[in-house]
């Protein structure tokens, strides 16, 4: 499965001549985001949140499966004067890279086992993004299939039982059409002894 989805994403990646432009759903974030420290994007494609992670002054690493797309990341970084640390990584085999991290975002990928294991790898007080379309947006769209997207309220209600203080958490229909889910939440800091 893994040859499968890194030939896809990279036939797809051969015909971006750049990243393209970060999500609104991500830029109206950057409140909440640090300016300095590190950064994973976790199955970032071509890297348009990752730049735009770099550009605010962090040290960001993009993972993803497909070489092409981190090939188009690593173009437009060293046009923009960026630093970006590229990985290679399939996440259904393979952990991801050990923080701490003081961001991690993961938009538009689903893999909920891998959950848990990005809010361990956050810095105390880091912040985890992750946003995804849900079940609903099948009622305007016949793509994303129903095993890549969430059910009504489940970020929310995963992220309550998580060492996280929710500071954004909404799902609704996006000007783009989609219906997507959105969390971004801080590791709660654990109390001195």
């Amino acid at each position: 499965m893994a040859e499968a989805d890194r030939a896809r994403w990279d036939e797809r990646y051969r015909g971006f001549p750049d990243p393209g432009q970060p999500s609104a759903l991500v830029t109206s974030c950057a409140r909440w985001l640090p300016t300095r420290g590190r950064a994973l994007d976790v199955a970032g494609g071509a890297g348009r949140h990752a730049l735009w992670l770099a550009t605010r002054g962090l040290a960001v690493t993009l993972t993803d499966i497909s070489p092409v797309g981190l090939e188009v990341a690593r173009r437009s970084a060293a046009a923009r004067g960026l630093a970006l640390t590229t990985l290679e990584l399939d996440l259904e085999q393979a952990p991801p890279p050990a923080g701490p991290w003081d961001v991690v975002l993961a938009f538009h990928y689903l893999q909920r086992e891998l959950w848990p294991a990005l809010v361990a790898a956050l810095a105390p007080g880091g912040v985890l993004m992750l946003v995804q379309p849900t079940l609903k947006n099948l009622e305007r769209h016949d793509r994303p299939r129903a095993s890549h997207l969430l059910g009504e309220g489940e970020l929310g209600a995963w992220a309550a039982g998580q060492p996280l203080e929710v500071l954004a958490l909404d799902e609704g229909w996006l000007e783009e059409g989609r219906h997507e889910a959105r969390l971004v939440a801080r590791v709660v800091l654990s109390p001195s002894p």
